[in-house]
């Protein structure tokens, strides 16, 4: 396993009577892209700024790259940080921007000149060295936060919402830029972000936050394939989480009674009981259109179409079953083509199977287990 370059232990945050980070542990290996994702409020940039050393927990140890962080001021920790609004001194042009960490450490100028020009050249900027910032694009101002982060040769660089201030067409390019270069460098990147999609993208593993505390930690094709609780299940993709009863057993499948009916779900090897309460969660992309008589799969739901949703080559429709409660289908444009357009308020029949259930660990907490979809 690869070795630790952060370590939390036990961290918890308080501002006033509000926890803010809930005795969370983490690690962060060494050269690796971690994403730290959740809603607002809900402890991520706070985080982000303990181990950067910019607030000190009430509880609990960070240890980076093997030395412990109680008492030592964020200038000591050797940690390069990019913000959303990137941060970069109008008055000053690329170059003294980027040298700035180094003059504050005392560098001597040709020092400085010359490693900003390395770290500038890392991420491509070094043709521009000697431009002012205000006649920088977007992406350009982004690189030159990086290289004011490299500069300084950090043990780990900390992003937070670097992406949040671009564009829908460059926000894309940086992601693949960023994950590139961090390739490259082989520098330990711990990135904080609201957008799923950025983290699915970029990060090797990604830590879905919720109040205080850590839901899930796992690489992108687990946390969307496989969420381990409800609200992993309901923050990351496109799901729709039903709650039942288990009604019968039989060669590995499972019956579970919601308020829409009876639904065969691969139990997946877990050892369930008729009667137990079970939350199983089967992701929109793996709802398939029923066309004519024709089934693709042991599981069929009717509803009454209310939205549809144009992202590009996806379609997005969501169905009212009734009572308020709704169910959303992902389909590829392209498989629509040929076929005559939906429209709002045609009654609609989806299929699954019992194969794309994935059954949730953790039992319902509260509510009418028979909920339905959400």
């Amino acid at each position: 396993m690869a070795e630790a370059s952060v370590r939390l232990l036990g961290v918890s945050k308080r501002f006033g009577s509000v926890t803010a980070v809930d005795d969370v542990d983490l690690d962060v290996f060494s050269g690796e892209f971690l994403s730290v994702i959740g809603p607002s409020g809900c402890g991520k940039t706070t985080t982000m700024r303990l181990i950067a050393g910019l607030d000190q927990p009430e509880t609990g140890e960070i240890i980076i790259r093997g030395l412990h962080m109680e008492g030592i001021p964020p200038y000591q920790r050797n940690i390069g940080l990019v913000f959303q609004s990137f941060a970069l001194f109008p008055h000053l042009n690329v170059i003294k921007n980027t040298e700035f960490g180094l003059r504050m450490r005392g560098k001597s100028p040709r020092e400085r000149e010359e490693k900003a020009l390395n770290a500038l050249r890392q991420v491509g900027m070094e043709e521009l060295a000697w431009r002012e910032i205000d006649q920088l694009s977007g992406g350009q101002r982004q690189r030159v936060a990086l290289a004011r982060a490299l500069v300084v040769e950090p043990a780990l660089i900390l992003l937070d919402e670097p992406l949040g201030s671009l564009d829908a067409k460059l926000r894309i390019e940086m992601q693949s830029e960023l994950k590139s270069l961090q390739r490259h460098m082989g520098i330990t990147f711990i990135h904080v972000s609201h957008n799923q999609g950025e983290a699915l993208v970029m990060a090797d593993r990604i830590a879905v936050m919720n109040e205080g505390r850590f839901e899930q930690i796992d690489s992108p094709e687990t946390i969307y394939n496989e969420p381990q609780t409800r609200f992993v299940a309901e923050f990351v993709g496109r799901n729709n989480i039903f709650d039942g009863q288990v009604s019968r057993l039989s060669d590995g499948l499972a019956k579970v009674e919601t308020a829409q009916g009876e639904f065969l779900v691969n139990a997946g090897g877990r050892s369930l009981a008729t009667g137990q309460a079970v939350t199983f969660v089967v992701r929109a992309d793996l709802m398939r259109p029923r066309l004519g008589a024709e089934t693709v799969g042991e599981n069929s739901i009717t509803g009454v179409v209310k939205g549809l949703e144009y992202a590009g080559s996806v379609i997005l429709v969501v169905l009212d079953l009734g009572d308020g409660r709704e169910l959303k289908m992902e389909q590829h444009e392209s498989l629509s083509r040929g076929r005559s357009a939906l429209r709002h308020g045609a009654r609609f029949t989806v299929d699954w199977s019992a194969d794309d259930c994935h059954l949730l660990p953790e039992v319902p907490g509260a509510g009418d287990p028979h909920d339905g979809p959400t």
